[in-house]
């Protein structure tokens, strides 16, 4: 295998663990510890993502044993030293004190063609932040991880990414749904890769300890290797650096409402300070349109992750991390104003996004009114976000209403239940759409032809026509489970490109089956994996 440009960065700015055992402790000052993948003997790939190729890595590179070894924790890179970072974070809205990478270890951090890459095993064994857990990972959500990152790098949404998925060779135990019956899995180990796995929590711990040096050197290494424009000082470097974090976070956010991707675990350890999606455990695409609905299990008593909320509680683990960076700053209004500023650019950013989704150029008085009828009436009836937004191209403004309703009835999960009322409400807004396009020909210089053509592509690279949902991450996993890597391949393939039409995948861009409604893996998930 070629040489790697090996630039460790972050172990070479923050300070170590001096403890060199990998046992279950708490760590005080520092900022990582040192941890070794367990050996899997036995481990073998099941797919490599083309970000191999993106990093250079070559096909014959990718088919080697060093490959393999080196990335399911066999054998370390030369002159590198394997660690799990240290951090803390609120979870569920309340402090849980050290947190940690648990499961998850830290290999190497390249350079390549002018970017950082920091390569991280998950599922390859304990580590000094475990807690209960054996730092393992089973079939089921590495595919999940796996096949999610992928995907939504290629919708446009800034991400971690994921090299490979291999078998470990080995059985996990898990409790699937935590209703004590545990079971044997197949074990599991996913290579993510991202310029940093840095999250609010990092920052978190070293307040929480009171630990201003640390703090410091967390934010200044941040700033230096990943904020390059911030070329202030002192508190003002690092105030600017807040509003940056917020600015991506929002946008982050923005993007996952746009398509309808629901995270589910949004504690303040999930989230990147670079405004990554990052840990992808029961996540979940809107199928019915539901503002309140979330994937999670643990969550589903009080939703505080569903939908709906997510932008709002971005703000509140800002809100958190923000009194995390205070000692560095002390200046509690000039934070509140960056806070503020989010709340004042969600509702710029939402009417723009669902101006783009809607496909509408020019500004009306009534679109307020217009998205806010549409999002009423998409939780009249059970439909599906996806096929409704893509179906909604199809509308022009010489389109009659009750074709228009023909076209967006694809999306309804029950033609028969919906009642007169509802259909008429639909209808009513269908009318209002159809003229509110009108209105938008008429600002045009374009011929007819030429607008409807543009309206369409702006559109369709808004709306994406495939996502992964939930049946067709499980259909993968009951495949694999079986031995057969076909399935995992072609979805693979398919989410490669969400926003073309593809015709030879059609069969996926459909309502979730019935038989999905409730199928565990498919409806809801649980943190287990």
């Amino acid at each position: 295998m070629r040489n790697l440009q090996i630039d460790n960065s972050f172990t070479n700015s923050l300070p170590k663990d001096p403890i060199t055992e990998n046992y279950t402790r708490q760590v005080a000052h520092v900022a990582f510890s040192t941890a070794l993948p367990l050996k899997f003997p036995k481990s073998s790939l099941i797919h490599v993502s083309k970000l191999a190729k993106e990093l250079g890595f070559t096909k014959e590179e990718i088919q080697s044993d060093e490959f393999l070894l080196l990335f399911t924790g066999q054998h370390l890179y030369p002159n590198t030293e394997s660690y799990a970072m240290a951090y803390a974070g609120h979870q569920f809205g309340n402090w849980a004190g050290q947190l940690g990478d648990g499961r998850a270890i830290n290999l190497f951090e390249t350079l390549q063609d002018g970017n950082r890459w920091a390569f991280q095993l998950k599922g390859a064994g304990p580590t000094p932040y475990s807690r209960r857990g054996d730092g393992l990972a089973v079939l089921r959500s590495s595919i999940r991880e796996h096949l999610c990152s992928e995907a939504m790098h290629h919708l446009g949404i800034p991400t971690t990414r994921s090299l490979s998925l291999a078998l470990s060779g080995e059985e996990v135990l898990r409790d699937i749904m935590y209703e004590g019956h545990p079971a044997f899995e197949k074990g599991a180990i996913v290579c993510r890769v991202a310029p940093s796995f840095i999250r609010f929590g990092n920052f978190e711990l070293a307040a929480a300890q009171g630990d201003n040096e640390l703090l410091k050197q967390l934010a200044d290494y941040t700033i230096a290797s990943f904020f390059t424009d911030i070329k202030t000082s002192g508190a003002a470097a690092y105030l600017q650096f807040f509003q940056e974090v917020t600015d991506r976070t929002l946008a982050m956010i923005m993007h996952w409402q746009r398509v309808g991707f629901v995270h589910g675990v949004m504690n303040t350890d999930n989230m990147s300070i670079l405004g990554l999606t990052i840990d992808y455990g029961p996540y979940g695409w809107l199928e019915p349109y539901d503002h309140g609905w979330t994937p999670n299990t643990t969550d589903r008593q009080h939703k505080r992750y569903r939908y709906g909320a997510q932008p709002e509680i971005g703000l509140w683990n800002l809100l958190q991390l923000a009194n995390a960076l205070f000692p560095l700053i002390e200046d509690a209004p000039a934070l509140q104003r960056i806070l503020d500023s989010y709340t004042t650019a969600y509702q710029v950013q939402y009417l723009d996004t669902m101006m783009n989704k809607i496909g509408i150029y020019y500004t009306h008085k009534d679109d307020r009114d217009l998205i806010q009828k549409l999002e009423e009436n998409l939780h009249l009836h059970e439909t599906d976000m996806t096929i409704f937004y893509r179906e909604l191209s199809k509308i022009d403004a010489t389109t009659a209403v009750k074709d228009a309703f023909k076209i967006i009835s694809a999306s309804f999960y029950t033609n028969t239940a919906l009642n007169e009322k509802h259909k008429n409400t639909w209808l009513e807004w269908l009318e209002s759409y159809i003229l509110r396009l009108g209105f938008d020909l008429k600002q045009t210089d374009h011929d007819d032809f030429a607008f409807a053509k543009a309206r369409i592509e702006k559109m369709n690279k808004t709306n994406p026509k495939y996502v992964l949902r939930n049946y067709i991450s499980q259909l993968v996993i009951d495949a694999a489970d079986q031995g057969d890597d076909e399935l995992l391949g072609e979805v693979y393939e398919m989410l490669q490109h969400p926003y073309d039409e593809q015709p030879k995948f059609k069969k996926w861009y459909a309502l979730r089956p019935e038989w999905a409604r409730s199928k565990v893996g498919c409806s809801m998930l649980s943190c287990s994996s």
